[in-house]
């Protein structure tokens, strides 16, 4: 009898480098099946792109799997991904459910601004707990901005920052492992730093690692089994079924003995607050996702300084999208902040349907469409709109 099928899943706050780490972990798959589902919070799936660009470059590639047709996507843009609006979520794992024998593993990228406890309280609703069970929740932090104080917590003067702060702990808070990211040229004391910051915010979570060249080893994202019951030993009885993830009666376990894989290392126990990850966005509808589209090729250098422009004067926090420069060569552009870089995507990916020229998503905290389209028009000597 085939078990149930297990989900790892990866949510950070935005420009975190979410979708950079899944891809590159696509790429050390082997032999194993993937299904991932990548969620944006906006009406075009640039991430969605990006993994299937990955998917294609690794194909025949040493340690790659060979076969591009061992990972599947799919894009969930709009909305939040398994919150209460989202009607697609049960009926998608239902489908992988009925191909269980055709796939090893499910990865889930949250959005930027999603709290991964909604995808942790789906799996538990009976229509999908008897095929899936969590693996693990990760969480990955951009360790450059952590260590800036732009994330800071939620008590810091400001409603932005506020609410960036409240999120980003939110996040943490519910991470089985934080992955520290964008740490190349960081010291030791700054590592030390940024593992003290998140202990202090997070005590609960299980494990800290490190992604060196935005890389992690999979081994320490997938098949961790830390939600899944433990197997009994000679002369012991079976462990209790899976830890069951809290619900508003439940209560943190004093031993986490009982779950298999990794342990807490003497951390205290945690809890991940189903109940929480609603009510939180309700409360703080000021997430707003839009897009702007120009027909004209776009002078790179020049537009990343005009991003990086509206980003210091509004409260535009990621910005990423595909643009053609001045060769008519497609070139992927992603922002955190003021912090712009282009350069090739990955696989050649870029987006489906009609030519355009650009095409870019912006993400902020009560976020204006019509002034940010200005600014940019203005700056690039372009339409954008």
């Amino acid at each position: 009898m085939i078990g149930r099928i297990p989900v790892t899943v990866v949510s950070g706050f935005l420009g975190s480098g979410k979708t950079t780490l899944l891809c590159d972990l696509l790429g050390q798959r082997r032999d194993l099946r993937l299904a991932v589902l990548i969620n944006e919070l906006g009406e075009v799936s640039i991430d969605g792109a990006l993994a299937r660009g990955s998917a294609l470059r690794c194909e025949g590639l040493p340690g790659g799997g060979g076969d591009a047709q061992q990972v599947e996507i799919v894009d969930f843009p709009q909305g939040l991904i398994a919150y209460a609006d989202d009607v697609k979520f049960a009926p998608t794992l239902s489908q992988l459910a009925r191909r269980r024998g055709r796939i090893d593993h499910v990865l889930i990228e949250t959005s930027g601004v999603a709290l991964p406890t909604a995808v942790m309280a789906r799996l538990q609703e009976p229509e999908l707990s008897a095929d899936f069970v969590l693996d693990a929740a990760l969480a990955v932090v951009d360790v450059p901005l952590l260590l800036s104080g732009e994330l800071e917590p939620a008590d810091r003067a400001g409603e932005v920052a506020q609410a960036v702060g409240t999120l980003f702990d939110r996040q943490i808070e519910q991470a089985d492992v934080v992955v520290l990211n964008k740490i190349d040229g960081l010291g030791e004391d700054e590592l030390l730093d940024a593992e003290e910051r998140v202990r202090k915010r997070a005590p609960g979570v299980r494990f800290i690692e490190l992604a060196h060249d935005a890389r992690l080893d999979a081994r320490v994202a997938l098949g961790l089994n830390l939600h899944q019951p433990a197997k009994a030993l000679p002369g012991r009885a079976a462990a209790a079924p899976a830890v069951p993830l809290p619900g508003t009666e439940w209560q943190p376990l004093a031993d986490h003995g009982p779950v298999d894989g990794h342990r807490h290392s003497g951390l205290s126990a945690h809890a991940h607050g189903l109940s929480t990850h609603t009510h939180f966005h309700e409360q703080d509808p000021g997430w707003l996702s839009f897009v702007l589209r120009s027909g004209e090729a776009q002078d790179v250098a020049r537009l990343r300084e005009a991003i990086a422009h509206t980003a210091s004067s509004e409260p535009l926090l990621r910005c990423k999208g595909f643009v053609t420069d001045a060769a008519g060569a497609s070139v992927l552009l992603q922002a955190v902040r003021t912090r712009v870089v282009s350069g090739k995507a990955p696989g050649g990916a870029a987006l489906p349907g009609p030519a355009r020229a650009g095409e870019l998503v912006f993400i902020g905290y009560h976020l204006n469409r019509a002034r940010v389209a200005s600014i940019l028009s203005g700056a690039t000597g372009t339409i954008w709109r």
